[in-house]
């Protein structure tokens, strides 16, 4: 297996470096000002301090800094699929505040009934039971303690580099380091096994499909571990962006059946047409038993997430799985039912289907030019490029990821770096072909500046 890198001291995770330092040190006083006071007064932890600008406005696919200076989105925390500030949603959402903003717990309202129907007649009805929460993390939280209830197992097996949330259960299944380190014993029960990753895969089988050794050690620790609940997965990564074939989801879903675990999709970053589909597993032709979807869902203005399941699941009258203050929230179902008005009314969809041609187009133009680019891989509107400084040994290169971030930020693209040396790539669903290659440009002239000038 080729070389990896310990990605906890790479920009994107701790953002300490060298680099960052330069960057702070070219903003305009009034801008440090205002992030001292953010540093001063906000508890510290890693991801998210220091922060690198103080945004004062946003609008279509992009934010503008207190300084003037507008970037394009390609992050964005992946609730911006419909872009910032997206006047159809926003008036929804007024006039919703006016007439309803929010319903006591043990009462209903209309928003919120309708968006369950909504979503569970998105999924043809295989998914209709739902509960809303106010962040993926929660949604994550009652998935697993419905899987407990439902199947009477208490291990869940999940993949290691994979993200739930920051709840100490959420983390227990998730399996990045960062938010695990010195914080003892975590969930009992939590079982990890490696990320399908079709680029340095972990195992080397001439059948097809590539991913087929994957399946098999999942299936393998069922077998050993012989008494676990469910199965929790990114149906695909949305951080460093890899994609499982159809062959190994459909024997995924076999196995848990075989074995009696319930399957739980995490889509919480993807679902709602990030893929070019209302929902990644679509492309895999299997259904979860659970569905976890958030972020998007209230369209980058209310916090707003769901846990859909099957019929057979509403097993769990007797505990609270959630119980939240904001359960059924009339303001968070109005911006999610405004947001899937706005999928259907513009055929989102299809525009994203068009636009991840243009893009694979233009990042496998890349590749062909920076040899540096090790691996290109996407869908929709979801992408990942992996900088190695050697395609043989796909050795990562994070100190030309870190120059390639910090050059683009100066030109005004903001992305993610995922992994220490994969560049994330989620621009807005509804981003047009100009302002995409606009913003590809300036990642363009980012790759030929960072190569060629390594120093800097």
């Amino acid at each position: 297996m080729e070389g990896r890198i310990n990605h906890l001291h790479a920009e994107g995770d701790l953002n300490t470096t060298d680099r960052r330092q330069r960057w702070n040190d070219g903003l305009d006083e009034v801008t440090r000002q205002v992030l001292d006071r953010d540093t001063a007064g906000f508890l510290h932890q890693a991801l998210s301090t220091p922060c690198l600008d103080v945004v004062t406005a946003s609008r279509g696919v992009g934010f503008t800094s207190l300084a003037g200076k507008t970037y394009v989105d390609f992050h964005g925390n992946s609730v911006h699929q419909l872009g910032y500030q997206n006047p159809y949603i926003v008036d929804r959402v007024k006039i919703q505040l006016d007439q309803l903003a929010f319903s006591p717990r043990r009462f209903t309202n209309l928003p919120a009934i309708e968006l369950a129907e909504r979503l569970a007649s998105l999924t043809d009805n295989r998914l209709t039971q739902v509960l809303y929460a106010p962040g993926g993390t929660s949604a994550v939280s009652m998935a697993l303690k419905l899987a407990r209830i439902a199947t009477g197992k208490f291990k869940t097996i999940s993949m290691y580099d994979s993200f739930h949330g920051a709840s100490m259960d959420s983390i227990s299944v998730g399996g990045e380091q960062v938010f695990q380190q010195g914080l003892g014993p975590l969930l009992a029960g939590s079982v990890h096994v490696p990320p399908v990753d079709g680029y340095r895969g972990m195992w080397r089988r001439s059948d097809e499909p590539w991913d087929a050794g994957y399946a098999d050690y999942i299936e393998y620790v069922m077998e050993k571990e012989g008494d676990v609940g469910a199965l929790l997965v990114e149906t695909i990564r949305s951080t460093t962006v890899h994609l499982p074939t159809k062959t190994y989801w459909q024997r995924i879903r076999q196995i848990c059946d075989k074995h009696g675990a319930l399957l739980i999709l995490d889509e919480i970053p993807i679902a709602f047409g990030r893929t070019g589909s209302m929902f990644a597993y679509e492309h895999y032709g299997i259904v979860p038993d659970i569905l976890l979807l958030g972020k998007g869902l209230g369209a980058g203005i209310i916090p707003m997430a769901a846990m859909l399941c099957k019929a057979a699941l509403n097993v769990a009258g007797q505990v609270s799985l959630g119980h939240f203050t904001h359960e059924k929230s009339p303001l968070g179902a109005a911006a999610a039912l405004a947001a899937l008005d706005y999928l259907a009314e513009y055929d989102v969809l299809s525009h994203v289907k068009q636009m991840e041609v243009h893009m694979r187009d233009r990042l496998l133009g890349m590749q062909r030019r920076y040899p540096a680019i090790g691996d290109v891989r996407g869908i929709g509107l979801l992408w990942g490029i992996e900088l190695v400084s050697d395609r043989q040994t796909k050795t990562p290169d994070p100190g030309l990821t870190e120059r390639v971030l910090y050059r683009c930020l100066e030109n005004g693209l903001s992305l993610k770096v995922a992994g220490g040396n994969v560049l994330a790539l989620y621009p807005p669903l509804i981003i047009r072909a100009s302002e995409l290659d606009d913003a590809l440009d300036i990642l363009d002239e980012a790759l030929a500046y960072s190569i060629n000038s390594p120093s800097t």
